[in-house]
């Protein structure tokens, strides 16, 4: 692997912890919350130009049902982290306070906090789209492959209950003008849901890409993977809220 690979891999590792602790405003406290907010946004700039390339490429070459679908994604993600971005800065008081107000703050308000929720989601689904190619070089067998993908779609279905429990689509549609938080819940349990609500998402955009691309026949048949998905999800809603 070179050593922009490696870099790449990096950033990507480091805005994905980053993400999960942005989602978790509970536990880290509004003046960190805008800290990491704006370290996030240096590392999608990073991102954008160590991936510089494929820019380049979006006008060039022929436009698969997976390359339209995995643009669109990028495309969407990119704009609501914008967003997300600008609206919080308009918002803050801690990193960077000459910007508060650039925008009238009941716009800003409503639009971080939707915004916010769908970057989330499609970050989810940017990363699953592209586990399968990450996942290429991997020469497990069918029992190891089974098993991982079974194993991922129990966690994913506990992140797909989260979701669901916590009226995250609520936030996405500007149904509610506010997050309702619960700052009783333990620290290491908000992070370790965040994290299944978006493994559900990038398990979502994996299983995805392997149907646009033909290859779903290799894979877990999706009967496994929702019935593994729907006893996670029971057995979290009878047992992880105790």
């Amino acid at each position: 692997m070179n050593r922009q690979r490696i870099t790449r891999r990096i950033v990507d590792g480091a805005m994905t912890v980053l993400l999960l602790l942005l989602m978790a405003y509970q536990v880290t406290g509004e003046a960190l919350h805008e800290y990491l907010g704006v370290a996030m946004t240096a590392l999608v700039i990073v991102h954008q130009v160590l991936n510089r390339r494929w820019y380049g490429a979006v006008l060039r070459g022929r436009y698969t049902a997976y390359r339209a679908v995995s643009t669109a994604v990028t495309a969407l993600l990119l704009a609501s982290f914008a967003l997300t971005a600008f609206c919080g800065m308009a918002m803050s008081g801690y990193a960077v306070p000459f910007l508060y107000g650039m925008a009238r703050l009941s716009f800003v308000r409503a639009y971080h906090l939707s915004m916010s929720h769908w970057a989330f989601v499609l970050m989810g689904l940017h990363l699953g789209l592209h586990i399968p190619a990450m996942l290429a070089p991997w020469r497990a067998g069918g029992p190891a492959r089974t098993a991982l993908a079974a194993a991922c779609a129990a966690a994913a279905g506990a992140g797909m209950w989260v979701f669901i429990r916590n009226g995250m689509t609520d936030y996405m549609l500007f149904r509610v003008p506010f997050a309702f938080l619960d700052y009783d819940k333990p620290a290491a349990l908000t992070l370790l849901e965040n994290g299944a609500m978006l493994l559900f998402w990038a398990f979502a955009g994996c299983q995805g890409a392997r149907l646009l691309r033909g290859g779903e026949k290799r894979y877990v048949p999706m009967l496994w993977i929702l019935a593994a998905a729907a006893a996670a999800g029971g057995l979290y809603l009878a047992f992880g809220t105790v």
